[in-house]
């Protein structure tokens, strides 16, 4: 099978049971997707696909031939932080850092989500309220949300 992935063509064989997740860990070794509960519920595996957001833990590769996906390696242009990576650096927006990718990437999605009108559950004059709500499929288990949700507002 063949999938693009961080802006480069990839040529795979696969068992036909491989998640996206294990293919980018196990076959491209890009490790910046983490396997964090391998049910879809803590958001470290998320990456982008075809631009939006997912958990890679629950999608088999095999069902996204051609598919452009974009992982945390993948974020940085010309050797320069994406604006969300940076923001994360510059707000602390991490603690032990497991979570981090997905949150980031998450995060990316997230903006561009928000920036198309995407409706939320939460009013639109409360920025922080809808980050929270909008990235509530991303679980940080040190807590470091009081730092990651400015991080967000910042890179906005």
């Amino acid at each position: 099978m063949n999938l693009v992935v961080n802006g480069v063509g990839q040529a795979l064989d696969i068992d036909p049971r491989t998640t996206l997740l294990d293919a980018l860990r196990e076959h491209l070794h890009l490790t910046g997707a983490k396997k964090g509960c391998d049910h879809g519920q803590c958001g470290a595996c998320t990456v982008l696909l075809d631009g939006r957001r997912v958990n890679s833990c629950l999608v088999l590769a095999i069902s996204q031939q051609d598919a452009e996906v974009t992982t945390v390696e993948g974020l940085a242009e010309g050797g320069q932080p994406h604006p969300v990576q940076r923001a994360f650096l510059e707000h602390d927006g991490y603690q032990c850092g497991y979570c981090t990718p997905g949150q980031i990437c998450s995060a990316v999605g997230m903006l561009d989500e928000l920036k198309q009108g995407w409706p939320s559950a939460v009013a639109d004059d409360d920025l922080e309220a809808q980050i929270r709500e909008r990235m509530s499929g991303n679980l940080c288990r040190c807590g470091a949300y009081a730092n990651i949700v400015p991080a967000i507002v910042d890179a906005r």
